[in-house]
């Protein structure tokens, strides 16, 4: 962290420019942090980043008493989740199918994007608590979910153990990894991605649905 005259300092940095008020200097700083991050991973430095925000490295620790602290918000920030989600896939009042489509639809939307996918991968391999976070919330608010509405939907007892839990969750897993994969194709790999994303998600959802109904009944029925 930086020391001396940090209140003249910062002062130069912003001379001639309107002062902002804390709350928009914090958020200024997030949006920045953002996009930093998606560019250099969490291992870009904060004095860069306070660079290219105009301001000093101290002020900067004003707001965020650590990188760590910034890096959480900067979580908060992006993986943010819509309650709506938990309630699209329980409401039995639409058909199981509906519910998925809408789920999907909207999930996929927040999820493939760039700063999602990028800080997602960088998170997974330089801070391992985001992404444990993250996914114990997936699978809590999701997967054992969306699992219980297939059962339920196509009369299915449910698991005798965790063994099949765990298999279960696998075949959600795949679906999942489908949807995250393209923004992987997209903001990882610079490759193309289907212009029409809701056929792709709508596809993604029928194969789900139509393969994971034989394959909990070939459970039940201790086929290996």
């Amino acid at each position: 962290m930086e020391t001396g005259n940090a209140p003249a300092a910062e002062d130069a940095a912003v001379k001639g420019t309107r002062r902002l008020l804390p709350e928009e200097r914090e958020q200024q700083i997030v949006e920045k942090a953002i996009e930093h991050f998606t560019r250099n991973g969490f291992g870009g430095s904060t004095r860069e980043l306070a660079r290219q925000i105009g301001v000093t490295q101290p002020l900067l620790y004003r707001y965020f008493e650590s990188k760590d602290a910034l890096i959480e918000r900067v979580y908060n920030e992006v993986f943010q989740w819509r309650a709506d989600w938990e309630r699209q896939i329980s409401d039995r009042s639409m058909p199981l199918t509906e519910r998925l489509y809408a789920f999907y639809l909207d999930y996929s939307s927040v999820i493939l994007r760039e700063e999602w996918i990028r800080l997602f991968i960088f998170a997974g391999l330089t801070h391992e608590g985001i992404n444990k976070k993250y996914l114990s919330k997936l699978r809590s608010k999701v997967f054992l979910p969306v699992l219980a509405e297939v059962r339920e939907e196509f009369g299915i007892p449910a698991p005798r153990d965790a063994a099949q839990t765990e298999a279960e969750i696998e075949m959600i897993w795949s679906l999942h990894a489908a949807i995250f994969y393209i923004g992987v194709r997209k903001w990882i790999y610079g490759l193309k991605v289907p212009a029409d994303m809701e056929a792709v998600i709508r596809r993604q959802v029928d194969m789900f649905l139509h393969g994971a109904p034989a394959a909990l009944r070939a459970m039940r029925a201790g086929a290996p």
